[in-house]
């Protein structure tokens, strides 16, 4: 006869329970009425792709994502999910509090792609979950928050996930990058701080000090850098004047965004203008 035995003893708090919290879970399938929008929360959030064919939309990069992998989006990165009508997207949507994660090997911390095989349980885990939120049985609180446990240190061992505690200001970058959202939207249009922090609904000296301190660049300034942007386009790409380009760019004045553009680049923009067309063999 053989037998085993082991005694299990707490030594301390698990560090994964002390700071995470199930937000919500969710299920979505794509439809006719699917809202592909670019938005930011303050909490991350994991994909299970059950069936059909998609993207990932993260800042201004697309991914291209199928069954059985999983999207995880950290907070305040924007995103939004897009789907082929050929194969509908499927999928089930976990969003948890208080943690950031990545896989190791990718150096990029904004978002990450494991593809599972079939016989993975991550989805059951999931499924658990928003069955036991469907039904709210007894103590369904503590079996969801034990489902997602389970769900974090499965990460960490079949994707060598690395677990980070989130900032505790979460809710001031999601405004953050609220704002630069919105910017990146409306950098051509009159905006003022007055006009970001309204339709962010914070104070505009906390907006101005909680973006610098996030991007390290005012708000105003970030506009301009956008505006900048586009203007090395249109500059290399048209025959528009700089008058043209400082009414579309939605600088007051040609000289304005002239003065704008010599202090972000260096040089002004005729010279800018030469120089791009002298590479492209232009006359």
């Amino acid at each position: 006869m053989s037998n085993q035995h082991f005694t299990f003893t707490m030594l301390k708090e698990p560090h994964i329970r002390s700071s995470l919290k199930l937000r919500y879970v969710a299920s979505a399938k794509y439809g006719g009425d699917w809202l592909s929008i670019p938005h930011a929360h303050g909490y991350t959030e994991l994909f299970y792709i059950i069936g059909g064919d998609g993207q990932f939309q993260i800042g201004d990069d697309l991914f291209p994502v199928c069954a059985n992998q999983l999207v995880i989006v950290n907070p305040n990165i924007i995103h939004t999910e897009v789907s082929y009508e050929a194969h509908p997207l499927e999928y089930i949507v976990v969003g948890i509090d208080g943690v950031e994660l990545s896989m190791q090997e990718n150096g990029d911390d904004r978002f990450c792609i494991f593809s599972f095989p079939a016989t993975d349980n991550t989805l059951s885990c999931m499924q658990n979950i928003l069955y036991e939120m469907q039904n709210r049985d007894l103590e369904y609180e503590t079996l969801c928050q034990a489902y997602m446990d389970i769900l974090i240190v499965q990460l960490m061992r079949i994707a060598r996930l690395h677990v980070a505690q989130a900032p505790e200001n979460a809710r001031i970058n999601h405004q953050c990058a609220s704002v630069r959202h919105y910017i990146d939207n409306h950098y051509k249009e009159p905006l003022t701080l007055d006009r970001l922090a309204a339709n962010a609904k914070v104070n505009k000296f906390y907006l101005s000090h909680a973006f610098k301190e996030e991007f390290g660049v005012s708000p105003i300034n970030y506009m301009i850098s956008c505006r900048i942007r586009e203007g090395r386009r249109l500059l290399a790409e048209t025959d528009h004047s700089l008058s043209q380009i400082a009414h579309i760019l939605g600088f007051s004045s040609a000289s304005y965004f002239s003065q704008s553009f010599r202090k972000a680049e260096g040089i002004g923009p005729m010279e800018y203008r030469r120089q791009k067309q002298s590479a492209a063999g232009e006359p």
